[in-house]
């Protein structure tokens, strides 16, 4: 039976959404094409009239993957009514973050193995690193001849790094502490943020 245009563009974004989580939780060699195809539910075949080819289809859910990333990061801001970059920082830092792979940051689950694959997809983790940079920028205060890009590159190379780290080890204290220190570092680092800023 055939599938309207409309139902294939449907089918697309499902496998899409799909593979962004799962490539979160195990990685882009963590799991086959036919087990991500049975994860959208759907079937193998047709991943070929969707996606050019398994790298294609990790191009577009790492796109999918940051932008929901931001997408999130814009709601913690969103409800921080006094200081905006201590609830992200916090929530980032968070135990729950630090154990939700599948739903949490792409940078920390799959950037180190973006650096090893196609130009296409270290370009698409590049404005992914670059929306979140924006992000900060606007978060943290700036102080006189004080460049803020690169404190907000020290912000979030501490927080991709200290989610990395407290995801890689067993001891449970220690990542625990992985994620206490450098939220506290951040934001002693960084100083107040932005909002905090403008009230004094």
């Amino acid at each position: 039976m055939r599938v309207s245009r409309a139902q294939a563009e449907e089918n697309r974004r499902t496998v899409i959404d799909v593979a962004s989580r799962l490539f979160r939780a195990r990685g882009f060699d963590g799991i086959g094409l036919n087990d991500l195809m049975k994860g959208a539910g759907l079937t193998q075949g047709g991943f070929y009239k969707q996606f050019e080819s398994k790298d294609d289809l990790i191009v577009q859910a790492s796109a999918k993957a940051l932008e929901n990333g931001a997408a999130h990061w814009a709601k913690v801001i969103a409800k921080a009514a006094r200081n905006p970059l201590s609830a992200l920082v916090r929530f980032y830092l968070s135990e729950p973050h630090c154990q939700e792979k599948a739903e949490g940051c792409a940078l920390a689950a799959l950037a180190p193995d973006a650096a090893r694959r196609s130009p296409a997809l270290r370009q698409t983790f590049e404005a992914g690193i670059k929306h979140h940079l924006d992000i900060l920028d606007g978060l943290i205060a700036r102080a006189p001849g004080d460049d803020v890009r690169d404190r907000s590159i020290v912000a979030l190379s501490t927080m991709v790094g200290a989610l990395v780290l407290s995801r890689a080890v067993d001891d449970e204290r220690l990542s625990r502490r992985f994620l206490q220190a450098a939220a506290d570092g951040v934001l002693e680092g960084v100083g107040r943020d932005a909002s905090e800023s403008q009230l004094q």
